[in-house]
């Protein structure tokens, strides 16, 4: 008998292209990949990777056998889902992914009276900016921010929430010294490589530096705090801050839809099907301070 495991060691080291991506990818160490690949090829009786400078190829024998190897990991998958699915029990393990905007300046009081509803609930909030593949079981509920519902993957079981818009934010401060004509330049405060919408360059006030960049959205509105320049953000997480202000003269764009996501027989589990429906409400209820109508600041 194949043992499962070996066979998703093996999958890893094929789509990864080496060793140690595999051994990253699983939580392991570098000596338990090559381990199972061993007894896999000694159980088939071949070699299924050639190893190069470049990285770990797959022999011809390896090709066929990656083919017959996803098809064992999706059907795992839905093995999985199904039993899940069949859970009516308000208990267990629920994983939520979510962007880290979301979580840290809206739903986490939320999450916490959900928490409290619930105890016999284990919660793993994944805050990240990654997709979580809801299909491999990476997560149950994704609340991804959308926009175009025709990216929606059909797969998925999606209940929409609220429209999302941003604006272009600065501090109090930086403001009142732009217009009291101060001369230090205004830099695009980025996240990674996201350059200056076109619809920010319309306002009033306009960068005269070059960008700063950041890839954490935390220390992204730090620097806007401490005057660097202006940056976009969610209205509900600039409009909620009494130390930045819009910059003016720049009408909202909408940033996207909020979405509520889950797939197959998970969607039917007891624990899922209360916290969507918990937090689809709470979502409906902030539907104002999303739109960027809570709040009306100068």
């Amino acid at each position: 008998m194949i043992d499962w495991d070996d066979v998703r060691y093996f999958l890893a080291v094929a789509r990864g292209g080496s060793v140690r991506a595999a051994a990253e990818r699983l939580g392991v160490n570098h000596s338990t990949v090559l381990r199972r690949i061993a007894q896999l090829e000694d159980r088939l009786g071949a070699q299924m990777f050639e190893k190069l400078p470049s990285g770990y190829r797959l022999t011809a024998a390896g090709e066929e056998v990656v083919e017959l190897a996803n098809q064992m990991e999706a059907s795992s998958h839905q093995l999985e889902t199904r039993v899940f699915g069949r859970d009516q029990s308000a208990r267990g393990l629920l994983r939520v992914t979510l962007p880290p905007f979301v979580a840290t300046h809206l739903l986490m009081p939320d999450l916490a009276d959900f928490a409290r509803l619930h105890p016999d609930i284990e919660m793993e909030i994944l805050s990240s900016g990654e997709v979580a593949n809801l299909t491999n079981r990476e997560a149950d509920v994704a609340i991804r921010i959308v926009a175009d519902r025709k990216t929606l993957p059909l797969n998925l079981h999606g209940l929409k929430g609220p429209e999302l818009f941003s604006s272009v934010y600065m501090s109090r401060d930086r403001l009142a010294a732009w217009r009291a004509g101060a001369s230090d330049p205004i830099r695009w405060i980025a996240i990674d490589n996201h350059a200056l919408p076109v619809w920010a360059r319309e306002g009033e006030v306009h960068t005269t530096g070059v960008p700063f960049r950041t890839p954490d959205a935390e220390t992204q509105i730090v620097a806007v705090r401490q005057g660097i320049g202006m940056t976009k953000l969610p209205c509900f997480v600039g409009d909620a801050d009494a130390l930045l202000v819009r910059a003016p003269g720049i009408d909202l764009p909408m940033h996207g839809t909020l979405w509520l996501l889950t797939q197959g027989e998970t969607r039917k589990t007891k624990r899922v099907r209360l916290f969507t429906e918990f937090v689809s409400r709470r979502l409906a209820a902030y539907a104002p301070l999303l739109a960027g109508l809570s709040i009306s600041r100068d």
